[in-house]
């Protein structure tokens, strides 16, 4: 990719998730045995909260400087873990009921201090329906967004840095988006309450550890160049997602098995591998990143890489979502 690059890389062709589902299930319909809920998921949110909130705690007193450190190397993995969590719950991947899977992600939420589950939720499903499709990929940077960071490292940098806060611009230009319901009011109140709970009953530095803990966490941290990995063209103009298999995977819960997830976003984060292991033949081709800290230093520095290196695809027509509909229906059946 040239680095005067100033445009997504648009295509006409199908979403490619939706091609190989087809493929998998014909030639192995077996892997349908993976799809199911794991509610041991709720287990690892309440010890990544607690731990939170017990280093929040701990912390109250300490220096300004030792609070951030601490939170960039330690509070950023399990605040991370829960963002991975946050995800099984938008799949409903945790419990039969929706209202389970909300709850658990309200809970999941509270050390972010932001309320953005459920938000999330609304259009993180969207990306999987709509993948590449600007108006209506919430994944998908701004045009003026790429314009303004381009492709410099400061720039990058920025970026990431406050990648949070760009995540909610993203949001605006989204057509037919779910407007604010009952969840999203609950999840605003429940956040609230915490927020206040923890400022008033362990002090603002308390506060800003599990702050500094969120930002790093899908920020200017090696853990977020998982936003990067996912569908950034890095290794290749023409494969639009990526898979991670290092071992940051087994603090973040397989979340870097993304080919994987975008195939079947019905199996939970314990049955990713096994997935690539059923259907080999349909994974072992791709190209994939090894290692999270290397992507992370090569997006910041390299400057052939920019928030154009997408790949972009204009509104779907109706055969692409009878297609769709169709595969859906064979994950479920």
């Amino acid at each position: 990719m040239a680095s005067e690059q100033h445009e997504f890389r648009w295509t006409d062709e199908p979403n490619p998730h939706h091609v190989r589902v087809r493929q998998i299930i014909k030639a192995h319909p077996e892997v349908k045995q993976l799809i199911g809920k794991n509610p041991f998921s709720l287990l690892i949110i309440i010890v990544c909260v607690a731990s939170l909130v017990v280093g929040a705690y701990f912390l109250r007193d300490s220096p300004w400087w030792l609070i951030l450190v601490l939170a960039y190397i330690g509070g950023a993995f399990p605040s991370h873990a829960l963002w991975v969590m946050i995800h099984e719950c938008g799949h409903q991947l945790l419990f039969k009921g929706k209202a389970a899977n909300y709850w658990s992600a309200i809970l999941a939420n509270v050390p972010h201090i932001f309320p953005s589950a459920i938000s999330f939720q609304h259009y993180h499903n969207r990306h999987h329906t709509h993948q590449s499709v600007h108006d209506y990929d919430g994944d998908l940077p701004d045009f003026w967004e790429a314009r303004l960071i381009n492709n410099s490292t400061i720039g990058k940098m920025f970026w990431m840095a406050l990648f949070p806060f760009f995540q909610i611009t993203h949001t605006m230009r989204l057509k037919d988006l779910k407007k604010f319901d009952f969840w999203m009011a609950a999840n605003w109140v429940v956040q609230i309450s915490f927020n206040v709970a923890i400022w008033f009953l362990l002090g603002p530095k308390a506060f800003v550890f599990l702050l500094a803990s969120f930002l790093f966490s899908v920020g200017l941290h090696p853990l977020g160049a998982r936003w990067i990995q996912e569908h950034y063209l890095v290794l290749s103009e023409h494969q639009e997602t990526y898979s991670y298999y290092g071992p940051l995977n087994t603090i973040a819960f397989n979340i870097g098995y993304h080919n994987e997830h975008h195939d079947f976003p019905s199996v939970p984060w314990n049955n990713l591998p096994k997935l690539k292991k059923k259907a080999p033949e349909h994974y072992d081709h791709l190209l994939y990143h090894k290692s999270w800290t290397k992507l992370f230093f090569r997006f910041l520095f390299d400057p052939k890489l920019s928030l154009y290196s997408r790949i972009a695809r204009k509104q779907r027509n109706k055969i692409e979502k009878l297609e769709e509909a169709e595969m859906l229906g064979a994950q479920v059946h």
